[in-house]
């Protein structure tokens, strides 16, 4: 019998129609009691044909509701409390309908057509509450003839909205393996409370039911959490033996919906992210409202993710510009998905190609400039300056310039502290790059307003080191660190592009913004709580190995050079740097004379051409460590050097 009835409840075989008619049949037989009730204490003298039309009415009133409302086409036995406050508020409207109309018979002194306002009302409760009953009776039956799943017992950190609607998440999903057994909650007045039954506990009673090994999982469940406490969590957690994950804010939920598949493992981003950033979101929307922007290496972690923000903005058109063909593809596909009325177009271009991107600002007219597009591993850079020549100057420089033709009005230059002092190719060219747009705007005759965007590290972005450790941990090891005493500063990739944004209307032109990005970070102690975050132990179930600094890379970066200084600006997380200036003349001629240079001259030939634009350039650990700049090349091993 219980197999049969399970079948039964399986299977979608109820028709919405035959909900319908029960609903209605709780209806007549609800309003058949009340008459009854009500005859009984008065006794008044009722004819049977008033009844019978009063019955009627009120059929024909909910009936009308039910069907205008749909509130028969849910499935039952997946009933939840959305669906309860829907027939209560279904009943209400219909309730209201009768009651109105009542009133008016009562005005205009039509006797025959009244129904009594006791009558309305008790019939409006019982139906409200028999047609919840109903779906909580079913509700309940198909649990009880569910076979019970292994589950894990669970708790969740958060005893205010977020974790409520974590608990509804779990409990509604027909796939559950979660047992809830608690709340956890640092506010005092919460705790000792129960919560959907369940108790609201202390973080020391947390921590001592997982000791004991009663409770494999929490979940973090809250929308406003510091990054040191949520740390504290994680490694309280992590030591206890107990896996941490957590429930995304209600703006990250896929499709705006909130279920159990979103819950996920706590990630590095998570504990390693600063405070919420506050933006200026009029400035924001006034900078871009109705306006056709232009995205360069719109497909890469930094770029799609300035896409993604800025199509939150009333925006005229994005034009997403990049040449990875794939990723761009992947970029448009998602967007697709999230962007009904599609404000945003994905253009295959190189913005080295000068000819080609000059049709692209005819062509769509762009307004604003993010420029996101360069090569960026220090490594492969070192290995192959040409490249970086090639696309990080030339292809800064033909934007720059076609911005300044077609008179846009801001252009943005995402930059790196990598720029600072550098030590190797990659950031010797950003800062070529910084230098040019610096000196382009000097220029008194221009329009465009040139910002340049410096920070840190992007967690998680394409080629960092969080990617790289993933991967080496799922494989079993060992996390490769390149020294045991390098660091990093490190900001999540929507903090970086946030801040972007905002920097982008805040200078008139000229200016470097400088990113506060927090304190740094041994890529060592990056590495061990990655490890225990995937559940291992160091030097246990995965080990480290040091394999050396790599070309060009130090163990410090800097964010600010020491000839600069700094200046606060409107946003207490993005200052000023106040750099040396130089001459638009010297510098594009320079500039110009490089990239020609591309044509014949060797690797070590563009390395000293570039020491010499960027004068506090000086190699580290790299083959172009005795490239001088005193108008000579010290020699260089004859491998070293590579022709085109």
């Amino acid at each position: 019998m219980r197999a049969l009835l399970l079948k039964l409840f399986k299977g979608r075989i109820v028709s919405p129609w035959w909900i319908f008619m029960i609903d209605m049949g709780i209806v007549a037989n609800v309003f058949i009691v009340i008459y009854l009730l009500r005859i009984n204490v008065y006794l008044p003298d009722y004819s049977l044909s008033s009844i019978s039309f009063s019955g009627f009415v009120v059929l024909a009133c909910y009936g009308f509701v039910f069907l205008a409302t749909g509130s028969y086409r849910g499935v039952v036995r997946h009933s939840n409390y959305q669906d309860f406050k829907m027939m209560l508020r279904v009943s209400f409207l219909a309730f209201t309908f009768l009651f109105i109309g009542n009133e008016l018979l009562i005005y205009f002194n039509v006797e025959w057509l009244q129904i009594s306002r006791f009558l309305l009302i008790f019939h409006f409760l019982l139906t409200a509450l028999l047609t919840i009953t109903f779906r909580m009776f079913v509700k309940e039956v198909y649990v009880f003839l569910t076979p019970k799943k292994t589950t894990t017992d669970v708790l969740i950190f958060g005893a205010g909205e977020m974790g409520q609607i974590t608990y509804e998440a779990i409990c509604n999903d027909k796939d559950n393996r979660y047992n809830v057994i608690g709340f956890v909650d640092d506010a005092v007045r919460k705790q000792s409370i129960l919560l959907h039954g369940r108790p609201v506990m202390s973080w020391s009673r947390a921590m001592d039911l997982c000791e004991r090994k009663n409770v494999q999982e929490m979940i973090l469940a809250v929308n406003h959490i510091s990054v040191q406490r949520k740390h504290q969590i994680t490694m309280a957690c992590l030591d206890k033996g107990c896996k941490l994950k957590v429930m995304p804010s209600v703006r990250n939920w896929v499709n705006g919906v909130s279920n159990q598949q979103q819950i996920r493992d706590i990630r590095i981003e998570d504990i390693l992210g600063r405070e919420e950033i506050t933006l200026n979101q009029r400035r924001i929307t006034d900078g871009l409202s109705g306006k056709t922007i232009m995205v360069t290496g719109a497909a890469g972690s930094i770029g799609s993710e300035i896409v993604r923000q800025l199509l939150r903005f009333p925006v005229r058109k994005v034009v997403m510009v990049d040449m990875a063909e794939s990723a761009l593809y992947d970029l448009q596909q998602e967007l697709l998905l999230g962007h009904e009325d599609h404000p945003f177009e994905a253009v295959l271009a190189d913005v080295t190609n000068h000819r080609r991107m000059e049709e692209l600002f005819i062509q769509y007219a762009p307004q604003i400039i993010f420029n996101a597009a360069a090569y960026k591993h220090v490594p492969l850079m070192e290995a192959y300056p040409y490249e970086a020549v090639r696309v990080n100057i030339g292809g800064l420089k033909n934007l720059a310039d076609l911005a300044l033709k077609y008179q846009v009005d801001k252009f943005v230059m995402v930059s790196t502290d990598k720029a600072v002092n550098p030590t190797n190719v990659m950031g010797a060219s950003k800062r070529a790059c910084e230098i040019y747009v610096q000196a382009l705007a000097q220029r008194n005759d221009i329009k465009t307003a040139f910002i340049t965007t410096r920070f840190g590290n992007v967690l998680g972005s394409n080629g960092s080191v969080v990617p790289l450790f993933k991967k080496q941990i799922q494989n079993g090891g060992p996390v490769t660190v390149t020294h045991k005493d390098i660091v990093r500063y490190f900001m999540t990739i929507p903090e970086a592009c946030q801040l972007v944004l905002e920097a982008g209307f805040m200078g008139a032109g000229g200016e470097i913004f400088v990113f506060d990005m927090g304190d740094p970070v041994k890529i060592v102690d990056l590495a061990k709580e990655m490890i225990r975050l995937s559940g291992l132990k160091v030097d246990e179930d995965i080990n480290i190995a040091y394999t050396g600094l790599r070309p060009g890379e130090k163990l410090y970066e800097e964010l600010l050079a020491s000839k600069e200084n700094t200046l606060p600006s409107h946003h207490d997380k993005i200052m000023i740097g106040k750099t040396l200036l130089f001459d638009y003349d010297e510098v594009n001629g320079q500039v110009e004379e490089l990239l020609l240079a591309l044509q014949s001259e060797t690797d070590v030939d563009l390395v000293l051409r570039l020491k010499k634009l960027v004068p506090e350039y000086l190699s580290q650990n790299s083959k172009y460590t005795e490239v001088e700049v005193q108008g000579r090349i010290v020699p260089v091993p004859i491998e070293m050097i590579s022709f085109r």
